[in-house]
């Protein structure tokens, strides 16, 4: 265990980001699982709304630095193709990628 209180301080703070981190990163997951199971269930409009849920939490998520930035843009992209493409036709709602 550290001994300086400088070096305490920090190890609290580590584990303050470590707890925020890890409800951030377990909220995000269960929004973007919330859009694809919009997505698998043909349902456009629960689709939409969901991703805007997401969306607005991974860029949060970014600005309090939890995530990168290239990592939150290509999750909102990858889930913003696939709900455009149901909007369009729902055979190719499922891309391989």
């Amino acid at each position: 265990m550290a001994q300086h209180k400088s070096a305490v301080k920090r190890h609290r703070q580590s584990l303050k980001r470590r707890r925020r981190n890890q409800h951030v990163k377990s909220t995000l997951r269960t929004l973007v699982k919330k859009v694809r199971t919009a997505i698998a269930g043909n349902n456009r409009e629960a689709a939409v709304s969901e991703l805007r849920e997401a969306t607005r939490a991974l860029d949060k998520a970014v600005s309090k630095g939890v995530l990168k930035r290239n990592t939150a843009s290509r999750t909102i992209a990858r889930l913003a193709r696939r709900v455009h493409l149901l909007a369009q036709s729902p055979e190719t709602a499922t891309p391989a990628s």
